[in-house]
C-alpha cells in the first residue's frame, strides 16, 4: 500500500530554496511509490487573522483540512525567521488546527483528545544561524513550537526534524548536498 504524504511549504515563495527542498522531498517520495499531495501556503487564499464571523472558513482551508485528514505523514518545509516559524505558517495552523479537527478539549478535565493521532511528521527547516547556536543559545524555539506545542499536542508522533543550514553564504555544492539528502528522506518516506 502506498504511503500518503502531504508536503506543506510554510513560506510565501515556492521558488525559494525551501521550495527546492520541498520539490526534492516530493521527487524522492514519488520515485519510491508514495502518493503525495502538495500545499503551498503562499498560493492558497486565506486570512491568517480574520475579522468577522468566527464561523467563516475559506474553501482553501477546507481543502487543506481534507488533505491533512487524508495524509499518514505530514512534511513541513519552512525557514526559521526571528527564531521561530514564519507568520504565514503560524496563521495557517491557527486557522486549520482547530478544536473538533486537531484536538477536542473537555469542560470538566484539563486533558484533551488528540485528533491527529496516527500520523507522523518531518520538519525540514532552513536556518541561517548555526545549529549549535540555535540550540544552546536560543533554545530552539521554532522547533519546540512545531514539534511539541503544535504537532505532538494534536497527537502527531513521531515528529522528526531535519535542519538545513546555515544557508546564508553556503556554497552551491553544499546546497546541492542538502537537496540530495532531502530527496533521500523522501525516498524513505520519513
Amino acid at each position: 500500500m502506498k504511503k500518503r504524504i502531504l508536503v506543506i511549504l510554510g513560506q510565501p515563495d515556492r521558488k525559494s530554496y525551501g521550495g527546492a527542498l520541498a520539490a526534492a522531498y516530493i521527487e524522492g517520495a514519488r520515485t519510491h511509490g508514495a502518493e503525495v499531495r502538495e500545499l503551498y501556503l503562499g498560493e492558497i487564499r486565506f486570512n491568517p487573522a480574520p475579522v468577522g464571523k468566527p464561523g467563516e472558513f475559506e474553501p482553501d482551508l477546507v481543502q487543506a483540512q481534507e488533505a491533512i485528514k487524508w495524509a499518514e505523514h505530514l512534511v513541513f518545509v519552512y525557514p526559521i525567521w526571528w527564531g521561530t516559524i514564519p507568520a504565514l505558517l503560524k496563521g495557517f495552523i491557527e486557522r486549520t488546527f482547530l478544536p473538533g479537527f486537531a484536538v477536542n478539549f473537555h469542560d470538566d478535565s484539563p486533558l484533551w483528545d488528540k485528533l491527529l493521532a496516527g500520523r507522523s511528521a518531518r520538519l525540514i527547516v532552513t536556518l541561517n544561524t548555526p545549529s549549535l547556536i540555535y540550540r544552546w543559545v536560543f533554545g530552539r524555539p521554532g522547533h519546540t513550537t512545531m514539534k511539541r506545542t503544535i504537532l505532538e499536542f494534536c497527537g502527531v508522533k513521531p515528529v522528526r526534524i531535519t535542519e538545513v543550514g546555515p544557508v546564508k553564504n553556503s556554497t552551491q555544492e553544499k546546497r546541492t548536498q542538502w537537496l540530495h539528502k532531502v530527496r533521500e528522506l523522501g525516498g524513505r518516506c520519513r
